[in-house]
């Protein structure tokens, strides 16, 4: 998931909620005491072991093959051949997906869609303490690639309707689990972008829900003698978009410069972008969440963040919230450089540098006046600003839906009493955008929970909770469950 800052931000709830002693732990822990797994645990087990386990990385990996493993293991729960889609494209044979359609016994509702990505981030032997593809149960925690990000969620997701299927049990909405490749690597094909554009009829639904929600510890693992501070449900997300950068010159020999270097004119664009900030903005999560946040925080800044909710206008509260790196971009579009390239000799002067600029749009704003945004900043014609992905789609805040928030809020109140299930909108991004952009609400759900450490996602060594993996795995049993019974 290219999501860490929304890690970041419930990192920041935690920190408030340790502040005030308003921490919990879960209400109970399947396979929190003792090393012995009910006999269901273990069958999921097994499924997670299988696709962890499963190399999908976009180098070496084959989603395709994750896929087939997942659709084989729903059919032999009893899901028919017409229920399963296997899908991948000629251009991307090991890029595919799968589509899987449990029926619900209304004919009036409209489904819903469960979102994960099994495609994961590198991860390189040499640099692991431990072999990045092989499930190690180590201390409490379940390690390899994928553990958190987004295998946990997408084996959970498999295995509940493994568990419909063999109970028998049909809701009245309709349940479809979408299974893709390609949210990690922003390359040439997305999965969840592409049944978007071309099988939309397959995925249609009333909703959805995915990952970019959770919760966080107050520093250790509930095993370890920690506590779950906060559990986030993500609604809405900015988008991801990258812009180049490129100024060109004749260039000539180096030991007769002159002032017009595109080195120098790219440093001074790349400064502009650096001295620039785009404007504040609100929407309905974020307000929400500035004020609910607030209160709990308390202080100075917390004080800002609930006057600031009241009245954007205020000058001086946003000064005070502007001082916290992860508010500060929740409240706005940013840009920052990430890459430059330039020159191509060292006794020449460069004739071509490019950069890259790095922008999370906030929900509503377009590639295209976000460019025009970055040209009016730099002030150089001469030196073009082009999106490296022109068809971007514009990321779309979903209503707080009193349906999913308060049935996720029940569960919240069950598995981890005291809290308070907080609305977030994440400044990273995942397949939201995609399913949103077609007129697909996406939620990110609680439930599962990681250290403020991040768990090793997208670094070395990662690895997720037991006691969350499998208190997640009943919580999200339950939210789907009733989820297809609310109307």
């Amino acid at each position: 998931m290219r999501k860490t800052a929304a890690r970041m931000t419930a990192g920041l709830m935690a920190a408030a909620l340790i502040a005030t002693g308003l921490i919990t732990s879960p209400a109970a822990f399947a396979a929190g005491e003792g090393e012995t797994l009910r006999p269901d645990q273990s069958t999921f087990f097994g499924l997670y072991k299988e696709l962890v386990e499963t190399n999908t990385t976009v180098s070496q990996g084959s989603c395709t093959l994750a896929a087939e493993r997942m659709a084989a293991r729903l059919k032999a729960a009893g899901f028919t051949d017409d229920q399963l889609t296997l899908f991948a494209t000629p251009e991307h044979p090991r890029d595919g997906g799968l589509v899987a359609v449990w029926p619900g016994t209304s004919k009036t509702l409209k489904p819903m869609l469960l979102l994960a990505h099994i495609d994961v981030v590198e991860a390189n032997r040499e640099d692991w303490v431990r072999d990045p593809f092989t499930l190690i149960d180590e201390g409490g925690y379940y390690y390899g690639r994928g553990t958190v990000d987004d295998k946990a969620q997408a084996a959970i997701f498999t295995d509940t309707l493994v568990r419909f299927a063999q109970e028998g049990h049909h809701g009245q909405r309709t349940i479809k689990l979408a299974l893709t490749c390609g949210e990690e690597t922003s390359g040439a094909f997305n999965g969840a972008e592409w049944l978007a554009a071309n099988k939309r009829d397959l995925i249609d639904a009333e909703f959805a829900i995915n990952e970019g929600g959770g919760g966080r510890t107050d520093g250790m693992g509930v095993s370890e003698g920690g506590k779950v501070v906060v559990q986030t449900i993500q609604v809405g997300e900015k988008a991801y978009q990258d812009f180049t950068f490129t100024a060109t010159n004749p260039g000539g020999h180096s030991s007769q410069p002159v002032r017009d270097n595109a080195i120098y004119a790219m440093s001074e664009a790349l400064l502009k972008v650096q001295g620039a900030q785009f404007p504040l903005e609100f929407n309905d999560t974020t307000r929400a969440f500035f004020a609910q946040a607030g209160k709990t925080r308390g202080g100075e800044l917390g004080a800002a963040m609930m006057a600031l909710a009241a009245n954007p206008d205020d000058a001086g509260a946003e000064a005070i919230v502007n001082q916290d790196k992860a508010l500060h971009s929740m409240l706005r579009t940013t840009c920052v450089g990430t890459l430059v390239d330039g020159g191509h000799a060292l006794n020449a002067l460069p004739q071509r540098v490019t950069a890259n600029v790095n922008c999370r749009m906030f929900p509503g704003r377009s590639t295209a006046e976000t460019k025009a945004a970055l040209e009016a900043v730099i002030g150089n014609p001469s030196i073009s600003v082009a999106p490296r992905i022109a068809d971007k789609p514009i990321a779309k805040v979903p209503p707080l839906d009193p349906r999913i928030i308060s049935a996720s809020e029940r569960l919240v109140a069950k598995y981890f009493p005291g809290l308070t299930l907080l609305p977030t909108m994440s400044t990273g991004a995942t397949d939201a955008v995609y399913t949103g952009s077609v007129g697909i609400p996406t939620y990110g759900v609680p439930g599962l929970w990681g250290n403020p450490d991040g768990n090793g996602t997208h670094g070395l060594n990662e690895r997720i909770e037991k006691t969350s993996l499998y208190t997640g795995r009943d919580f999200l049993y339950e939210l789907v469950r009733n989820l297809a019974d609310t109307k």
